[in-house]
């Protein structure tokens, strides 16, 4: 899709993007294969998109022979969507979205995605892919949703602020290393990224963009249980980031049992929580989800 074109559709429905949904429109065609090879879009693959504003990367997925499920948030773009791609929109997941997938479907869904997540937590995305160009200001929070699902998609290809991208790759001592990095990075691994000019949105946004790929980790490195336990590490061990981990973990678990876990590990007493790499967070969990439930 052109820009001439976007200004056009834009242009004769009178609408105007909303700056609080994070409506950003890649328009830039040489972009789009790229996206799909990263993504490593094969026909048959079901494909999950999120924000398709007004269909380029959707129509790239669906040449490719994805079984592409876009969700939509602004009833406008849907109604544009619906019109162009000649779809009826539905409400909510379709009642047979684990039946097998059919090669260069598309359907399309109106409703806020990051809710419609958190209603399904149980939901099979296993053998989903997701690629999107997220809305820049649910960005995070989808990943995290997917991130703690029961079973996540396969494989996350997704168009960021750069400035996520760069916290989703980082390590310990990174500036950009925290919260969200391990939240995501339980689950998933980092398998390639791009950068993508910003001008090559509309509107062009103030931000530099990429987008990255991330592999869903085989095997998975901690249970159900002992996710739940983590994510409650380290929400409290980057709490604060000027305090001490160990001082901040005693408020919730055992002090004795969190002074032998850093004897055993060798960690400095004083480490902050932005020092302490992905598996030391993994044992961690794994010695305080033995303990009885608080």
């Amino acid at each position: 899709m052109k820009l001439s074109e976007i200004r056009q559709i834009l242009s004769e429905r009178d609408l105007q993007l909303t700056r609080s949904l994070g409506q950003n429109f890649l328009h830039d065609a040489r972009q789009l294969p790229r996206i799909v090879a990263l993504a490593g879009v094969r026909p048959g693959d079901r494909v999950l998109e999120i924000g398709p504003g007004l269909g380029p990367l959707t129509a790239a997925l669906q040449a490719a022979g994805a079984d592409v499920l876009a969700v939509e948030k602004d009833a406008r773009l849907v109604a544009v969507l619906a019109e162009r791609l000649n779809l009826t929109p539905e409400p909510g997941l379709p009642a047979d979205l684990d039946a097998p997938a059919q090669p260069g479907r598309l359907r399309l869904v109106r409703a806020d995605a990051l809710r419609l997540l958190q209603r399904e937590p149980g939901r099979d995305w296993s053998g989903w892919k997701l690629v999107a160009n997220l809305p820049y200001s649910v960005a995070s929070p989808i990943l995290v949703e997917l991130a703690l699902a029961e079973r996540p998609p396969a494989r996350l290809v997704v168009t960021l602020q750069r400035e996520v991208v760069s916290r989703l790759q980082a390590g310990p001592g990174d500036p950009a290393y925290g919260l969200l990095t391990l939240l995501v990075r339980q689950r998933y691994q980092p398998a390639g990224s791009l950068r993508i000019p910003s001008d090559c949105f509309f509107p062009v946004p103030a931000v530099e963009s990429g987008c990255l790929a991330l592999d869903r980790c085989a095997p998975e490195p901690l249970t159900a249980p002992e996710r739940r336990v983590f994510a409650r590490v380290v929400k409290r061990a980057f709490s604060e980031r000027r305090k001490k981990a160990l001082k901040l973990l005693k408020h919730d678990w055992p002090a004795a049992v969190l002074e032998a876990a850093w004897r055993e590990l060798d960690l400095n007493p004083g480490a902050r929580a932005e020092t302490l790499g992905r598996e030391v967070f993994f044992e961690l969990t794994r010695r305080l989800a033995r303990l009885p439930a608080p």
